[in-house]
Formats: structure tokens, C-alpha cells, sequence
């Protein structure tokens, strides 16, 4: 731990008034102390990490945290405030704040010190010597470790061993419990998790072991320790592992947020459904948790969260689809770029390549990105698939999304495919079989049974009709003209800018870059104005920055920077802390200044060819000033109607200080609902 924290990455007077800023001051320090390459990319990650969920734990606790490509060491940075800082616990602001730090790659040893750490964040009297510490080297100490414990710790993945006077003490049979904790990182809460049920446990008498499946290390728990086990309780916001270890038990199925905050109700309803025999149907196919803090097991979440599941598996195809979008679109651009649109038709570089010609290099980088294109639709229906019930889905999600080609169903194919292939596999893993043949199933006999179904499915039954439509879809795009193709753009611009690369701004771009798996004029059009909206929200919040610096914190000025280089590559992302700052400003601006930029698009008929690149890839597009155009007309829209909205908020708050900003240079900076 010595390497983690020093004195230098203490700070016992922080003065942040928000948690986007809390971060940035204790990222400085880690910056000064070389931990840190990049000040911005790192809080760039920092704050994707905190969309995926509020990291405020009830204490007066914030642990925001991330793996970061720009960290070159794992490192704690602690500031406490005594006016406290919202990170979104349901008990009011934080006063002690940890920044977490881990490389992209960290090592097991590093991230078993963070959770070590995570787990101690539980313990009353280590926050409150936090709180009463005067010496920023006294408190890198403790935190450090190097006081001596009150008691030894726990192993690894387990939880401690009851307590004198607890009931198995007393000589009789404990009721046990089973957990299984994780989060999306697997840095911090997945332990705090552990380490909260244990300590319940402890305090009401039931014996509680605890398996980690975070980024300290996964140690199975014993299949001994789960068969002897009353009940289980999942506490968590990624899958859990190998869960048919827990059929056959009663089951209490939450967020990992809960396990923390709630721990001593979670171990009452296992007790409940236990004395009721209430007991899980678990397959590997089971997904998701409980979307709230609330207890509620699976089978009461199935239908009621069925849109939000639903819309789980569909990006979860997307996201491992993107880079083969990514990869084999710049690379058959980069060929047209070299060799012209003809470059499409050349022969197989396998026979006909000549080391000296620009067009056998051309024909080369098309024919490469050509076979990732290829894998597009397989890969968004085989990880539809796989989202909705894990491994054994794989094999006829990718049969489905390779008959989908074959059909001619394409990209709407391949949504199917995957969501008929996760259903059978599904389907499947609830008709009960016996011991002897379990192990066998995930890997001869779901894949087999559900290939040969999902492919009958898709070469008889829907593989036809949905190719209709697919045609029908290309043939409305290629005509599209006038008003139809500006409305379209419009739609398009608003969804791109809604969430900003969140699930709308995901399925817009979905929908572009499956035209270019076999582009048309329309599609190419679609793809051109898709990228241009996407554009709009970083650059706006840019300029904006830049022309009206007292409107906005010190921290959103050095943000709006960044957003520069973000908006023109296309990095939709860049908007975000500013949207999660101001939202009721921030997010109607930029949503107007898309719609623009995307009607404008459509009305010029700007194509692309490339799915990514931004300004770089400019050109590649047909239309390339009226393209630019476009983007510069929604940036100015968007940047008036937030510069007006946030002024008129200040002028409504603070006239005075508003009148001093207009015409003395006042240096005070509004507040930021």
C-alpha cells in the first residue's frame, strides 16, 4: 500500500463543490505525483464510470473510481470537505472522498490492497479516525494500513468467522448464507458489498460467506459451503458467474448498492423466503438484477423490467460490434481515399497484387476491411445472444447472424437472429436434465439443438419476410427527398444528442452503420448525418466555454478544451460533464443544435463512407463543405440557446452579479443547478 498513497495525495481542506470537481482537484494531485498521464482523459473515465451509477455510499462516503488507460500506477487519492459533496447517496453529501485509480492492466496484488481498503471504508471507527486526522502524513498512514488492526482479515472472497455469542457459539446450527457481490468495475463496491453483509451477519447471528467476483481476485466458494447454505443473496450490477452453482436455494436477487446500505433487511428476506421454501429458478440464461435498490427477486423483475433488459441485449450486440465497424469502415475509406470508389470492384489481392502500385495497396486495405465487415452482422446477432444467456448462446447467435446474410436479411436479420438464438438457449436451460448430463449441455448440447433451430427459424420461417423488409427499408432511404429525408434527419440529430452515447444515441448510430454493411445512396446519407449530429454537442459546449467563460466553472472551462479535440473526432462523450452539471440547459441546447445539423445534412445529401472519424474523414464525404456547414450551423445554435439559458438563470438568481459580469469583469462564477 505504501505505493498507493502518500502524504502528497492527501487533502484534508477540500474546498470542491461538486463531486465533477472534487474529482478533478484530487486528480491534479495524482498528476503532480506522475500516477496520472492524462489529467482529462482520466476524468473523462471517472465520469463514465459514475454515469454508469452514483459511487456516494451512505457515511458520508464517496469512492469515485475507474480503470484508466492513463493511469500508469494504481493510486488512492483522499480529500475530506467539511461542507460535504453530493455523489448521489441517499443519506446527503459526502465529507470523505477517495479517488481511485487502477491502470487498465492493474495487477491482482494492487487491486486486493484496493479492495482491502473498500472493505474497511465499512468500519465506524476507521472512518471516524478519518475524520478527526490533522496530518495529512498521519492519514496516508492509516489508510495506508499501518496501524495494527483489531482483528485479522478476511481471506480473500470470504467473509470473517462469526463472533463469540453469535448461535453457533451457543452450540446450536447458524442459519448460512451464500452471497456473490460485484459491480462494473470491481474495484470498491464489489468488497464494501462483502464486507457489509458479513458484518451483518455477524451482528444478527447467521454465518454469511462471500464469494468477490470483482477485480481483486474470483475464488469459487465451495460447492460444500453452497450446498449446507440456507439461502443466497446476489448483490450486483454485472452478471454473475457460473449461477446455476445456486440453483435449488431461495434467493434475494439486488444491486450491488444495496448489499452496502441495506444489508441487514437483504439477510431478513433470505431468512423469509427461506421459512416460506420459496426457491429460484437459476439458469445461466437469468439476467440483470433487480433495477433498483429494492429486494425484489427475479421472477417478480422478469416482465416488469422486460424493456430495460430488452434493451441491455441489443447493446450489448452493439458494443462489441462497433469495432468491426470501426476497423474495416476506415480501412475501406482509407482504400477509396487511396484508390477511388473503384477500388470496390478490383480482384482479390490473394492473386493480382503488385507491391508498387497505389491500387494494389488500395484494393489490400478495401479487401481487409471488407472481410470485418463481413463479421458485422454475425457479431451483433452472436453478442445479442450472448447478452440475453451467456456462452451457450454464441455458436446460434453467429449462425443466425451469418443466415441472416446469407437470406439477404442484413442488419435487421441479425437483430432477430440474435434475439431468437438468446430466447432458444433459454428456453432450453429451463427444461430440467439429469447431473450426468450438465456438463455436456453448454458445450455440445444447447449449441447444438439451438443452432439447427435458429437456423430453420431463419432460413424458412422469418429469414424471407424480414429480408422484404430490409429491401423495403433500402428503397424508402434511397428515396428519400425534400421534407421525408429532412424530418428523418432531424429524428436522427435528436437522438444523437438526447444522452449522448447512452442507448438512444447508440440505436441511432446502429441504424447508420448497418446501411454501410451494404451502403446505398440513402444509407451513406443516413450514416454522413448521424456523424455530423454526433458532433454537435462537444463542439457547442466548446465554443460556448470559450466565448462565454463566466457562465461556466473553472473545471467546465478547462473541460470545454478537451471538447474541442472530442467533438471534432466524433466523440459524442465529450458533452457529458456538462450535461450532467446543467442537464435542463445543457441537453434541450445541444438536442437543437443536432436537429439541425442533421436536417441540414440530409437537405445538402451529404454521404460518408466511414462509420467514425469526425472532422478526419472529411475527405471521404461527399459534400464536404456544406457538410462542414451543417455541423458549424447546429454548433452555433446549440451554443446561443445555452449561453441564453444559462445567462437568464444567472440574471434570474444573482442580478447584481449578473450586471457585474456584463460590464466590470466580475470574476464570480454562478452556481450550477
Amino acid at each position: 500500500m505504501s505505493e498507493l498513497i502518500t502524504a502528497e495525495l492527501v487533502d484534508l481542506d477540500l474546498s470542491a463543490a461538486t463531486k465533477d470537481a472534487a474529482a478533478r482537484s484530487l486528480a491534479e494531485r495524482m498528476v503532480a505525483a506522475h500516477r496520472v498521464t492524462d489529467l482529462d482523459g482520466f476524468l473523462a473515465d471517472v465520469a463514465a464510470r459514475e454515469a454508469q451509477m452514483p459511487t456516494g455510499l451512505d457515511g458520508g462516503i464517496g469512492i469515485p473510481h475507474c480503470r484508466s488507460e492513463h493511469v500508469n500506477a494504481p493510486t488512492l487519492a483522499f480529500g475530506r470537505s467539511a461542507a460535504g459533496i453530493d455523489f448521489g447517496a441517499a443519506d446527503g453529501p459526502a465529507d470523505l472522498v477517495f479517488l481511485i485509480a487502477a491502470p487498465a492492466g492493474a495487477d491482482d496484488d494492487h487491486l486486493t490492497i484496493l479492495s482491502g481498503l473498500a472493505r474497511r471504508l465499512m468500519d465506524p471507527e476507521f472512518t471516524a479516525a478519518l475524520r478527526a486526522g490533522r496530518d495529512p502524513a498521519a492519514v496516508a498512514a492509516l489508510i495506508r494500513g499501518e496501524e495494527p488492526a483489531d482483528e485479522p482479515a478476511a481471506e480473500e472472497g470470504t467473509a470473517p468467522e462469526p463472533e463469540t455469542g453469535t448461535a453457533e457459539a451457543a452450540g446450536s446450527v447458524p442459519f448460512r448464507i451464500v452471497a456473490v457481490t460485484s459491480c462494473p468495475t470491481g474495484i470498491a463496491h464489489t468488497y464494501m458489498a462483502a464486507e457489509s453483509l458479513a458484518a451483518a451477519g455477524r451482528a444478527e447471528g447467521v454465518e454469511v460467506t462471500v464469494e468477490t467476483q470483482g477485480s481483486g481476485g474470483f475464488k469459487k466458494l465451495d460447492p460444500a459451503v453452497i450446498a449446507a447454505a440456507d439461502a443466497v443473496i446476489w448483490a450486483h450490477d454485472v452478471e454473475v458467474r457460473e449461477r446455476t452453482r445456486f440453483r435449488g436455494k431461495p434467493l434475494v436477487d439486488v444491486g450491488v448498492k444495496a448489499g452496502i446500505n441495506r444489508p441487514a433487511e437483504l439477510i431478513a428476506e433470505a431468512r423469509r423466503k427461506a421459512e416460506r421454501g420459496e426457491i429460484a429458478a437459476v439458469s445461466e440464461a437469468d439476467g440483470g438484477k433487480d433495477s433498483g435498490d429494492g429486494d425484489a427477486d427475479r421472477s417478480g423483475a422478469d416482465h416488469a423490467h422486460f424493456g430495460v433488459r430488452l434493451r441491455t441485449y441489443l447493446m450489448s450486440g452493439v458494443s462489441y460490434m462497433v469495432p468491426f465497424v470501426a476497423a474495416g469502415g476506415l480501412l475501406i475509406a482509407l482504400s477509396f481515399a487511396i484508390g477511388g470508389y473503384e477500388t470496390a470492384s478490383a480482384k482479390s489481392v490473394a492473386d493480382h497484387f503488385v507491391w508498387g502500385e497505389a491500387d494494389s495497396w488500395a484494393a489490400l486495405l478495401n479487401q481487409i476491411g471488407s472481410a470485418a465487415f463481413a463479421f458485422l452482422v454475425p457479431v451483433l446477432a452472436g453478442y445479442i445472444a450472448y447478452g440475453m444467456a451467456d456462452r451457450p448462446a454464441l455458436v446460434p447467435g453467429f449462425v443466425g447472424g451469418s443466415i441472416a446474410l446469407t437470406v439477404n436479411a442484413g442488419f435487421l436479420g441479425g437483430l432477430v437472429a440474435g434475439l431468437l438464438a438468446g430466447a432458444v438457449v433459454m428456453a432450453i436451460q429451463r427444461v430440467p436434465v439429469h447431473a450426468t448430463l450438465r456438463g455436456i449441455m453448454p458445450v455440445l448440447v444447447i449449441p447444438l439443438i439451438a443452432s439447427a433451430v435458429v437456423g430453420f427459424l431463419m432460413f424458412i420461417v422469418v429469414g424471407k419476410p424480414i429480408a422484404s423488409l430490409q429491401n423495403a427499408l433500402t428503397d424508402w432511404l434511397n428515396g428519400l427527398s425534400g421534407s421525408n429525408a429532412v424530418i428523418l434527419g432531424v429524428v436522427l440529430g435528436l437522438m444523437m444528442c438526447f444522452d449522448m452515447g447512452g442507448p438512444l444515441n447508440k440505436v441511432a448510430y446502429a441504424f447508420a452503420v448497418g446501411g454501410l454493411a451494404d451502403p446505398t445512396d440513402g444509407s451513406l446519407k443516413v450514416m454522413a448525418a448521424v456523424m455530423a449530429a454526433g458532433m454537435v454537442p462537444p463542439l457547442a459546449m466548446a465554443l460556448a466555454t470559450t466565448v462565454r467563460k463566466k457562465l461556466f466553472t473553472k473545471t467546465e472551462r478547462e473541460n470545454g478544451r478537451a471538447a474541442w479535440v472530442l467533438g471534432a473526432s466524433f466523440i459524442t462523450e465529450g458533452a457529458i460533464p456538462f450535461a450532467a452539471a446543467d442537464p435542463l440547459r445543457v441537453i434541450p441546447s445541444v438536442m437543437a443544435g443536432g436537429a439541425v445539423t442533421g436536417a441540414l445534412s440530409m437537405a445538402f445529401g451529404a454521404t460518408l463512407r466511414a462509420p467514425h472519424g469526425g472532422v478526419f474523414v472529411v475527405p471521404l464525404i461527399g459534400e464536404p463543405f456544406l457538410y462542414l456547414l451543417a455541423i458549424a450551423a447546429g454548433t452555433l445554435v446549440a451554443t446561443a440557446l445555452v449561453v441564453l439559458l444559462k445567462g437568464a438563470r444567472r440574471a434570474a438568481q444573482d442580478p447584481a452579479g449578473a450586471a457585474g459580469a456584463s460590464g466590470s469583469g466580475d470574476p464570480r462564477v454562478p452556481v450550477v443547478a
